[in-house]
């Protein structure tokens, strides 16, 4: 679930940075929780619903898609069997006609991907609002100075590299404050052991344009 899910997080910079809470604990020290973004999010059931949504959507492009490239091939074979017999303008213009529907593959392909990113932001936005929302106000209910993300982006270095004992992990604070019950759940990864980056590109895009033989 979290690979396919994390494959759709593309603006996870959002709550990626240290998250700072107003208040310091009385004795004085610096008191810093840390969480891990990805985590939290899995758990929700508005991402299991958004990956759906995108599944689904998905689905519908790569149909689309094929249709396009099924009637491009019937059409380019049709030219293989009958060419040697056309005239020399309808050859002419039969060899637009496919060039034109190569065309109009690659323009979808290229507008597809755009428009699943463009819902996959759409859908993801309020969902780390949520997330946001709710780390600042444990932050602040508990007396937290920073609570930090271990996992700090794709292509970079984790914002937290070791952590020697949980007495100091949020995520089961942050997840009951969104109305998940930890004691439902897996446990959440090993403190020590900072989870991989999230994947920035969107789902698998719709099938490739078909080449001419």
């Amino acid at each position: 679930m979290k690979q396919k899910l994390m494959a759709f997080l593309v603006v996870m910079t959002f709550v990626s940075a240290p998250l700072l809470a107003q208040t310091t604990p009385a004795s004085g020290l610096t008191k810093i929780g840390y969480t891990n973004v990805d985590y939290i999010i899995d758990k929700l059931p508005e991402a299991k619903k958004m990956q759906n949504e995108l599944e689904v959507t998905k689905a519908q492009l790569d149909k689309q898609m094929g249709d396009m490239i099924k009637d491009a091939q019937d059409k380019y074979e049709a030219y293989q069997k009958n060419g040697a017999n056309m005239t020399d303008v309808i050859r002419a213009d039969k060899e637009k006609e496919l060039q034109g529907l190569q065309t109009r593959i690659q323009e979808f392909q290229t507008s597809a991907q755009t428009s699943l990113q463009k819902k996959q932001q759409q859908l993801i936005e309020p969902i780390l609002t949520k997330v946001n929302d709710a780390i600042q106000a444990v932050g602040k209910e508990n007396g937290y100075l920073y609570i930090l993300n271990m996992d700090a982006g794709q292509g970079s270095t984790p914002v937290i590299l070791y952590v020697g004992s949980e007495e100091y992990a949020v995520s089961n604070l942050i997840l009951k404050k969104l109305g998940v019950d930890p004691d439902k759940i897996e446990a959440a990864p090993a403190a020590t052991t900072p989870a991989a980056a999230p994947a920035t590109k969107p789902a698998t895009t719709p099938a490739a344009t078909p080449k001419k033989k």
